[in-house]
């Protein structure tokens, strides 16, 4: 890659990122936009936080303003933990680790690392002065001494970020230790979950066997139980019955206005229909029905938290496959779906998930194979020579070289998370959060392999596949020597993901899209209700992961990268710190 083609790819991000943040310092101000941006505070919890916006039409409101960007890093962290959460802190610390560590490295790399890489002894004419491997490790030579300058710097590197871990470390755990000691009340803490619950032979129930069970092995701990029912049924009755009730106010409300014989027909047909609902549902709550119902599953209350978390942790039964326990989820975040998939069919699915999950690693190969394709303009042109035709248009090479293959990765890359989430809903997890963590490692190892190792493969074999054919044996060689070749590419990687990715991110234009359509279409004469949604950490984490391996692994080879590293935190802080007070 050429400078040509970073300055594209550097000048088109930055002028999407000054475009979108400019948009998003105009519409926040703009009344109508509330239930996008300010979402949180016009829900019913947060009611009593007013919203200051210029109601009329004044110049103010059209005018952007960049007072919220320094706002970001005056709020300390006491405020973000109290507000809205220790995810939330962690998040933020996240960022705040890339700032710190890569700057230290980006003062380092510039000071050492760039002028040895740049200035060998060799000094020969035939040195690549237009291209951007005169900035890299590639521009030493074999054998030469100067490589103990990347290796003392590495080292240095290596120290300072196990440092930076290991503090971040001690801090979290500190104040998550401080949270568990405020919220010692809470009922989850003195709750088990038991599954796979078998029947009492005397009284052919398992709630019986749950409390004879507990009473009898657990006698000075056990406190209480509640077993689970399948409550499909109820619930699609709960539903047709909100449903019918809605039906019969608006036909109520036609027949006083209209006064008509057939609108009275109409409203006795829904009545008796509602108590016909209502009497199947009371007769799903008998204790009968709740009998045929139950499930092998039921929560254990044990009366302090140490005897709880012994029971959690310990084989119940002789039969490892009987009563098996761990600890309960808060109420709120239990997944009560999974609950109810038998635990026999549980290794299934997690089977399901795993293959799934390779097939789209293997189809995602694909896209990423044509990307480096795209990116090694210069090969290409030998393989598909039509490529030319893009030589025409003056500086078209280098947008198409410089900012193409990232911005289409990254169009790829969005849709994974969402796909990955789905493949965790189907894992079994008993709990939401756990559905996202499993979500976020998934995640993460996707984009490890298909957009950083995958990246970095084809992007060689593109390279040396010629030589690769004639002599197979020095495959892993070439490959090392050709790590430093993708630093161009990762560069302009960080720089879409970062200044276009983030700015898109906190504009949110897809949302505001699909208010305008939803106004003006089904929502009209509605009212607009707030746009509240969990915050995406499992699309954000394994993102700003990767850009750290990315980091961490390209901090020697190719130091020109670590400013853009620095940018790309410091932009990511400010975007998700707005976000975290939007959606937390």
């Amino acid at each position: 890659m050429t400078p040509e083609s970073l300055l594209a790819s550097a000048s088109i991000n930055i002028g999407l990122a000054v475009v979108a943040l400019w948009l998003f310092s105009v519409l926040k101000k703009q009344p109508r936009n509330a239930v996008v941006y300010y979402a949180r505070r016009l829900s019913d919890r947060h009611h009593h936080r007013p919203l200051s916006l210029h109601s009329s039409l004044c110049l103010p409101r059209f005018l952007p303003s960049v007072a919220w960007i320094p706002r970001a890093f005056r709020v300390p962290e006491d405020e973000i933990l109290s507000r809205h959460g220790l995810d939330a802190l962690v998040l933020i610390r996240l960022f705040k680790f890339g700032i710190r560590f890569f700057l230290m490295c980006s003062l380092l790399g510039a000071s050492l690392l760039l002028p040895v890489d740049y200035y060998n002894e060799s000094d020969l004419p035939t040195r690549r002065e237009y291209s951007m491997d005169a900035f890299t490790i590639s521009n030493i030579t074999r054998g030469s001494n100067k490589l103990w300058v990347h290796f003392s710097c590495l080292w240095c590197i290596s120290f300072y970020a196990l440092f930076l871990l290991h503090k971040e470390y001690k801090e979290i755990l500190v104040i998550r230790l401080q949270q568990m000691k405020e919220l010692r009340h809470r009922a989850d803490q003195f709750t088990v979950l038991v599954r796979q619950v078998p029947l009492c032979p005397e009284h052919n129930t398992r709630g019986c066997a749950v409390d004879h069970f507990f009473s009898k092995h657990h006698r000075f701990s056990y406190h209480s139980h509640q077993m689970l029912y399948d409550g499909r049924d109820l619930e699609y009755l709960l539903g047709k019955q909100k449903k019918l009730k809605k039906e019969l106010e608006d036909k109520r409300h036609t027949e006083i206005l209209s006064n008509g014989s057939q609108e009275h027909k109409q409203i006795s047909t829904s009545e008796e229909k509602l108590r016909e609902i209502t009497h199947m549902i009371y007769h799903l709550q008998s204790e009968t029905m709740l009998r045929e119902k139950e499930l092998p599953v039921a929560f254990v209350t044990f009366k302090s938290r140490r005897n709880a978390a012994l029971a959690a942790q310990t084989q119940q039964h002789s039969n490892p496959l009987e009563l098996i326990t761990e600890m309960a989820p808060e109420p709120r975040d239990v997944s009560w779906r999974n609950l109810a998939i038998p635990q026999k069919i549980l290794p299934l699915n997690k089977i399901g998930v795993i293959l799934a999950a390779a097939l789209l690693t293997i189809f995602f190969a694909i896209p990423v194979t044509a990307v480096q394709g795209i990116a090694k303009y210069e090969k290409l042109k030998k393989w598909f020579p039509p490529a030319m035709a893009i030589e025409f248009i003056p500086g078209l090479s280098s947008v198409v070289t410089g900012y193409l293959p990232s911005a289409i990765l990254k169009g790829f890359m969005y849709i994974i998370p969402f796909a990955m989430l789905g493949l965790a809903y189907l894992g079994g997890s008993i709990s939401n959060s756990k559905e996202e963590i499993k979500a976020c490692n998934m995640v993460f190892y996707f984009l490890m392999g298909n957009v950083f190792f995958l990246s970095l493969i084809s992007g060689s074999l593109l390279d040396e596949i010629g030589e690769y054919l004639t002599h197979p044996r020095d495959i892993p060689s070439h490959l090392a020597a050709a790590v430093s070749a993708q630093a161009e590419f990762f560069m302009t990687y960080i720089l879409t993901d970062g200044l276009s990715g983030f700015s898109l991110e906190i504009l949110q234009l897809g949302l505001i899209l699909f208010d305008i359509i939803r106004s003006y279409t089904y929502g009209r004469g509605k009212e607009r209700t707030p746009y509240l949604f969990s915050f995406p950490y499992f699309r954000v984490i394994p993102t700003v992961s990767l850009s750290i391996m990315i980091g961490m692994i390209y901090a020697v080879v190719a130091p020109l990268m670590l400013p853009f590293l620095v940018g790309y935190f410091c932009l990511g802080y400010i975007v998700y710190f707005n976000q975290v007070q939007i959606l937390l």
